[in-house]
């Protein structure tokens, strides 16, 4: 991963907020902003239960109204802040969105697609590699999914799972 910019201004504080409403509406507490220049152009939480859609993971999501925003397939020269290390889907999403940089909270060990599992940036059929930069916010994030599933233990959703 690499090092963080001088002059960096982080917006993981606005991505942490919406894995915060995410939590409470029942999601799994994870959440996403695209930044352009700046200034945050999209951002969304968890709602795979909400939409009953496998596919709505904070970053899709993002991702999504960002490029509905722009009106183009493409985000050259966004940021993408996330609280949790994206899954191998979400993460070919931010290759074939071209996400200039990406900045991600907690790590996830059992379904990472970044550092972890799959690595899908370090696959050769990745046709773009945005930077990596790790860890920001990690101690906030970790904390919202241990508690989140702390509060849950018993209930239908386990551990690990958005």
């Amino acid at each position: 991963m690499k090092e963080q910019r001088e002059g960096f201004r982080s917006f993981m504080s606005a991505a942490l907020d919406e894995a915060r409403a995410a939590g409470a509406r029942g999601e799994v507490p994870v959440g996403a902003v695209v930044v352009a220049e700046g200034r945050v152009v999209a951002r969304a939480g968890n709602r795979t239960r909400e939409l009953a859609d496998p596919t709505a993971h904070a970053e899709m999501l993002a991702i999504r109204a960002a490029c509905a925003a722009l009106g183009s397939e493409r985000l050259v020269g966004h940021d993408l802040y996330v609280t949790l290390e994206p899954c191998p889907m979400c993460a070919a999403a931010i290759a074939a969105a071209r996400i200039g940089r990406l900045y991600y909270g907690a790590a996830d060990p059992k379904s990472g697609g970044v550092a972890v599992g799959a690595r899908v940036f370090s696959h050769p059929q990745c046709h773009h590699v945005p930077d990596v930069y790790d860890g920001i916010g990690a101690a906030e994030a970790e904390a919202l999914l241990r508690d989140f599933f702390r509060d849950r233990r018993g209930a239908e959703t386990a551990p690990g799972g958005r």
